[in-house]
């Protein structure tokens, strides 16, 4: 296969998968909150164990109008969906799904994919000021807020698994990994994974959308297919999230019984339980306050990862 070849089928490969992946984590939010909650809607449509969801609420959004207020920015208006989306394409490109299965290989893997993804808030921004809405201008600047908060801890997290593989590249840090760091890296897991739920606005971090209070935030104006974009960037989010926090503190494609042949499953089985959890904790919390939500990040999750990373350079001079 030559190389050009090779390039195109990772990259097809990756963009089936964010085509797909996303759409599987809709639905299976569907059906836990189904179970969890005892809603009997999700559960109907279409038949059996209500297998057509998706399908209704695809219909739903493309059969909507595409409605753009008289007052907003037309371009930007309609450019906010796919500046939310895009990122997490990108970043999915340079994680690490099994040895020497990888769309792009970036030597600064770790700060790219956390750089890029940082990017997406600029969709809401986007979305918030050229509705010409005041609560949807507000939404968005809750989510500056919100991203400038978890920013720091997320970015503190991930600098203490770099500092322990001595390397900042993914495939880099996953060719170091060792078990016996997951119980030592586990504080710095917990951080990264509550401040990427937070940078994604999903509960118990939603303040910016927070329906009863401020109609959707910086979404309010959107109908019909784009609004159906920025909910697939949301649950894009969570893939890359829990892919993300997968390689960088679970092992990525490491397993119990080596990762030459199932190298791929392993990645996608942690990545899975993950996007499970997201879904729990979305049923399980009340939203929480804007004050608790950034007293939570300045005097919990940053004190937090500067401990890890206190703790991460002690453990490696002690082993050196």
């Amino acid at each position: 296969m030559t190389d050009a070849l090779d390039v195109a089928v990772r990259l097809l490969l990756v963009f089936v998968a964010f085509l797909v992946l996303p759409l599987v984590v809709g639905q299976t939010e569907h059906k836990v909150m189904a179970h969890m909650q005892g809603r009997l809607g999700p559960m109907y449509a279409g038949g059996f164990h209500g297998w057509a969801q998706l399908v209704a609420d695809g219909v739903k959004f493309a059969q909507k109008e595409d409605v753009v207020p008289k007052d907003a920015d037309r371009r930007v208006f309609q450019l906010a969906p796919a500046v939310a989306l895009l990122p997490y394409l990108l970043v999915l490109v340079a994680i690490p799904v099994a040895p020497g299965s990888v769309g792009a290989v970036v030597d600064a893997g770790i700060f790219f994919a956390l750089a890029v993804m940082g990017v997406g808030v600029l969709g809401s921004l986007m979305a918030g000021w050229a509705s010409a809405n005041k609560f949807s201008l507000l939404g968005g600047l809750r989510t500056a807020a919100q991203l400038l908060a978890y920013e720091l801890p997320m970015l503190l997290a991930a600098a203490s698994v770099a500092m322990a593989a001595g390397t900042v590249s993914l495939t880099g840090v996953l060719d170091a990994f060792e078990w016996w760091w997951v119980p030592w890296q586990i504080v710095g897991a917990l951080v990264f994974f509550v401040a990427g739920l937070a940078e994604l606005q999903r509960p118990p971090f939603d303040m910016p959308v927070a329906d009863s209070e401020i109609i959707f935030g910086a979404y309010t104006e959107y109908t019909g297919l784009r609004f159906a974009l920025f909910l697939l960037a949301e649950y894009a989010g969570i893939v890359v999230l829990c892919a993300l926090t997968t390689v960088l503190f679970l092992g990525g494609w490491h397993g119990p019984w080596g990762a030459d042949g199932l190298g791929w499953l392993w990645t996608l089985l942690k990545t899975a339980v993950l996007a499970f959890v997201v879904i729990w904790l979305r049923v399980s919390y009340p939203r929480l306050r804007e004050d608790q939500l950034q007293k939570l990040a300045w005097t919990t999750l940053v004190p937090l990862a500067l401990a890890q990373i206190a703790l991460t350079g002690i453990v490696k001079v002690a082993i050196s």
